[in-house]
């Protein structure tokens, strides 16, 4: 029998299971998913295909094929589902969600491994197919089981992008490959090849190494997606370019060139076409300065696939940022036309996911997007065919919630994602389908474990907003040392969603008061707040920090400032050095740096050197004064508290050599310090045994210098004591 760990631990969050965005069919009643669980006790992972009966509230299996990496709803009561094979094929199943393995059977199959699966129906009984996979250079799928394998280790490169992210750079590439799925006279679906649109072009898509789904769309009349500028250096550009292939259903043997969509006076990256529902015209977003990967994305509105070259620039002003002051990531277009069509954006806001909404015949210049639904941290929205929008949301203290919000209530105020304190049916409230965690009641969090902050920024008229985070036993009577957690990017946000890296509710659950800052530089709180950390790096962000550990101070009696600790990732530990050399740095009892810069000079490395550049405003040799200004190792003459330093070697982004030389600075000074590395793990630690270690060695290292117990010893009591730890 499993007994429940009685506290949120390492090991709750990391075996918990891990529920996708829901899936609706058209009209609501039914939601499908997928869900993963890690038990630490059978060092296994297993995941599911799970169909949730709305009305019922009961949810039911699927499949439970380990090889499942896609599913879909193809229509009614029917999905379609790939199954990855030994000999690295696809298999395409069609069978009824509530019955599949009963009413299964095989569609076709794809010679090759491919994934970000898309359906759109056709005329008649047809579906059209998309999905992405790696081609040769010839132009064929990919097969990595039929590769040879060659007799030298060595790689040649004569261009930058040698490697990305993870990985070294080979000769096949991402692309699109499209196919029918027809219904045959016997009742039975059946899929034809797949064809490569890509094929004779130098176009790549989806963009690595994060680009999925959202960079492609099909409809009706054709494809669209976007790729890397084929004549632009990836390394030194952000440049991507939106692209439509009109196609003809009836055959999709003959593909026609695609055709570049102009939004003069953009060179950043695009992304995120979506068709409308009827496939006659799309949307997408893009940036308008190239080499600058977080600036604001804008809305340009195709009308017609038949007059491509009229392209409507929503929501613009002259001061070349557009008068709508958020820069959203997504966009969902309502499945039916009401009257007018209504587009939804998914963009950040005041540290929380929000959905805005806006009408087609609004574009270009009728009023901003309005704020629709505030989350939480929504991580998908789907229109149903009513109107209604289904939201796939996390929290800080909840894990995964799906919710409706009716269609009558789509504009004229604001809605929030419910958590455990407000009620479900409140008029103010979306509608909750479904909480995994019960609104965190399984994990034993609740929302009164989190506050809001503001201190007054170190820019003029500036304001900085932080998230606070309890301990479920919290006492006010009490003090608690202080867990000062510093967010990556640097262009991005601590939002009130759930993490399995890096969860605040984690480190609460020792005994801190966790506080995450959005100092300068972050996303969420308008263009020029993001755009004020170049050139700025260790300048106004680190004031932030400063001033907000002086205001904790003197306004948060239950904080022991005395027993404060830095961690941060990314940014957050190039931050971490940062502070290490400086005034910050004296007044923590500890410091962990992941993944993080130790020498600016050590950023040419990188794969994107677009990033360092852009941020310090000009390349090292023309800006050598900019890179040596916020260089953390100028300052290791100052370093001296206990520092540990994680920093795992598939890590493209920041090489492991930053992390190295810090830990050796430190050595070198005597500074009490560890160095922590994987050789599997890239900037993130995702396997779940390595996580698991990375948290108990993280705990131990910032617990030991606060006086609290260290996590190893008393997750060694627990075991000894019988308990299972296993959520």
């Amino acid at each position: 029998m499993t007994i429940r760990a009685t506290k949120f631990t390492p090991e709750v969050l990391l075996s918990a299971p891990r529920r996708s965005p829901g899936q609706p069919n058209p009209d609501g009643s039914q939601v499908i998913y997928s869900v993963s669980t890690y038990s630490f006790a059978k060092h296994a992972k297993r995941s599911e295909v799970r169909l949730l009966d709305v009305k019922s509230q009961q949810t039911s299996l699927v499949t439970d094929d380990q090889t499942v990496s896609e599913v879909k709803w193809l229509k009614d009561q029917w999905i379609v589902v790939l199954f990855g094979g030994e000999d690295g094929t696809t298999t395409v199943k069609v069978g009824k969600a509530g019955s599949f393995s009963k009413s299964s059977y095989t569609a076709g199959k794809i010679e090759g491994p491919v994934g970000d699966l898309k359906v759109v129906p056709l005329e008649g009984n047809e579906f059209a197919l998309a999905v992405s996979g790696k081609a040769t250079p010839e132009g064929k799928l990919y097969n990595p089981s039929e590769a040879k394998k060659p007799l030298t280790s060595g790689r040649l490169y004569n261009s930058m992008f040698a490697r990305h992210w993870d990985h070294w750079v080979t000769e096949n590439r991402n692309a699109l490959w499209l196919a029918k799925l027809n219904l045959k006279e016997e009742g039975k679906w059946e899929l034809s090849p797949v064809v490569n649109v890509l094929k004779n072009t130098t176009l790549e898509s989806p963009v690595e190494p994060f680009g999925g789904g959202d960079h492609f769309d099909i409809g009706k009349y054709g494809l669209v997606f976007t790729a890397k500028d084929p004549d632009l250096n990836p390394a030194l550009h952000t440049k991507t370019n939106i692209y439509f292939i009109r196609l003809n259903w009836v055959s999709v043997d003959t593909i026609p060139e695609p055709e570049q969509i102009q939004n003069y006076g953009f060179e950043g990256a695009s992304s995120s076409p979506v068709f409308s529902p009827d496939g006659s015209s799309f949307i997408f977003l893009s940036m308008k300065r190239n080499g600058y990967e977080s600036d604001k994305n804008q809305v340009f509105f195709v009308p017609s696939i038949h007059r491509t070259s009229w392209v409507v620039h929503a929501f613009a002003s002259d001061d070349g940022k557009g008068k709508w002051d958020r820069s959203p990531g997504s966009i969902v277009w309502a499945r039916e036309y009401l009257g007018d069509a209504t587009l939804y954006f998914l963009a950040e806001e005041h540290g929380r996911g929000c959905v805005y909404v806006s009408k087609v015949s609004q574009l270009p210049a009728g009023p901003i997007p309005e704020v629709v639904v505030k989350g939480g941290g929504i991580s998908g929205v789907a229109a149903l065919e009513n109107g209604d929008l289904f939201i796939s949301s996390s929290s800080l203290i909840d894990n995964s919630l799906y919710s409706f919000l009716p269609a009558d209530r789509a504009t004229g105020r604001v809605y929030n994602i419910p958590d455990d304190t407000t009620s479900e049916n409140s008029t103010s409230t979306t509608q909750t389908i479904s909480s995994a965690s019960k609104h965190g009641s399984m994990f034993g969090l609740s929302r009164k474990q989190i506050e809001e902050i503001h201190w007054p920024g170190s820019a003029a008229n500036t304001s900085v907003h932080a998230w606070v985070i309890k301990p479920s036993n919290f006492d006010s009577t009490k003090t608690y040392p202080l867990a000062y957690l510093i967010h990556g990017g640097p262009q991005g946000a601590w939002e009130d969603s759930w993490s399995t890296r890096w969860n605040p509710a984690v480190f609460a659950e020792q005994g801190y008061v966790v506080i995450t800052p959005n100092p300068t530089g972050s996303t969420g709180y308008g263009q020029d707040f993001t755009d004020a950390i170049q050139g700025q790096w260790g300048g106004l962000p680190y004031q932030d920090l400063a001033l907000g550990f002086d205001w904790i101070k003197h306004n948060l009696s239950y904080v022991d400032i005395d027993r404060a600790v830095g961690l941060g990732a990314s940014y957050g530990g190039y931050m971490m050095n940062w502070i290490q050399g400086h005034g910050l740095g004296r007044q923590l009892k500890a410091l962990v740096t992941h993944d993080g810069v130790f020498s600016m000079t050590g950023q040419m490395a990188s794969e994107e050197l677009y990033f360092p550049i852009h941020d310090l405003n000009g390349t090292l040799w023309d800006k050598p004064d900019n890179w040596a200004q916020w260089d953390p190792s100028a300052h290791t003459d100052r370093w001296a508290t206990p520092h540990l330093i994680i920093h795992s070697e598939l890590d493209y982004r920041l090489t492991i050599s930053e992390g190295l030389a810090a830990f050796h600075t430190l050595q070198s000074k005597g500074i009490e310090s560890q160095f922590l590395t994987f050789p599997d793990e890239n900037h993130w630690v995702l396997k779940p045994e390595n996580s698991l270690l990375w948290h108990e060695v993280v705990l131990d290292w910032i617990n030991g210098h606060v006086g609290l117990p260290k996590y190893s010893e008393t997750r060694r009591k627990e075991q000894e004591g019988g308990k299972v730890l296993d959520a």
